[in-house]
């Protein structure tokens, strides 16, 4: 088995003495993985992404990237921002250069890339982001969906193997957070693993591969998001459970229908669809 891409080791982090915000996390994500982080407001979630990105430091225990533990230095925290790219919640965090391609510019050429790199760098990101037409505008006339997008973009300019987004669909309508995941999509395949977190049980479902729900300081890592319709894991994280495994047991009960999965309301609709000319035939029969 290969190393993974990110590992914590019997971590916890205080910000209080003897008030532990995690409390022996062990926690793996492998490359190619699209993990999804569940929890509670105040659970934990924010506070384990800043550990894997060298933010914060650990009071016990140890991260470690590509195998190889994080170093606490100047030169080892730059090394692990090259590897690791940590996206916050509110992406007026994040942005503060005058436009957007100087901001998205910003990570390469503190780097001390060449220019050339650097301006073939920041005009893949923008592309891969769909915001290429609004490089020269200024910031602060970014809508909140734009926003987001600039912020993911800066992230994915830096080449990392990892980009972990906190709460990247909050504040989106509906067809903002279909374009970000059809974006997420795309950086999956070019090879970006993935990893964020979000109280949306459904969209976990339907996204990720695997979740890690952080509850009470500890982490439960799901192997496969078949587990979402375990009650009492989201029960002790206050969360609501998914429709997906509800509908998927109804199907079951339908000859025509067995077997189906689908993950999102459209594929449901899709589905139903597809069948309505099915039941109308059975009913004729009868």
């Amino acid at each position: 088995m290969s190393a993974p891409l990110l590992e914590f080791d019997d971590v916890s982090f205080a910000y209080q003495p003897r008030r532990p915000i995690l409390a022996r996390v062990d926690l793996r994500v492998d490359p190619g993985q699209r993990l999804a982080v569940l929890g509670p407001n105040g659970g934990g979630k924010t506070t384990l992404f800043r550990l894997a990105a060298g933010a914060l430091r650990p009071a016990g225990g140890q991260v470690a990237v590509g195998g190889i533990p994080v170093r606490y230095t100047r030169a080892g925290l730059r090394e692990l921002r090259q590897q690791v790219q940590l996206v916050v919640q509110d992406p007026d965090d994040q942005l503060f250069s005058a436009n957007v391609r100087q901001d998205v510019s910003f990570g390469p050429v503190n780097l001390g890339l060449p220019a050339e790199q650097v301006r073939r760098r920041c005009d893949a990101a923008l592309a891969a982001l769909g915001v290429s037409a609004i490089a020269e505008r200024p910031t602060h006339l970014l809508s909140y969906g734009q926003r987001k997008r600039v912020a993911i973009a800066g992230a994915v300019a830096m080449h990392p193997r990892l980009l972990i987004l906190d709460e990247p669909t909050a504040g989106l309508d509906p067809a903002g957070v279909e374009a970000l995941l059809r974006t997420l999509d795309d950086l999956h395949t070019a090879g970006t693993t993935v990893v964020l977190s979000t109280h949306d049980v459904d969209l976990a479902f339907r996204w990720a591969d695997a979740v890690a729900v952080v509850s009470g300081g500890g982490v439960r890592t799901v192997a496969t998001v078949d587990g979402l319709a375990d009650p009492a894991l989201l029960a002790a994280a206050h969360l609501a459970p998914a429709w997906a495994p509800l509908v998927h047991r109804l199907l079951d009960r339908i000859p025509a229908l067995a077997g189906a999965r689908p993950r999102a309301v459209a594929e449901l609709a899709a589905l139903l669809n597809d069948a309505a000319p099915l039941n109308d035939a059975a009913s004729d029969d009868r």
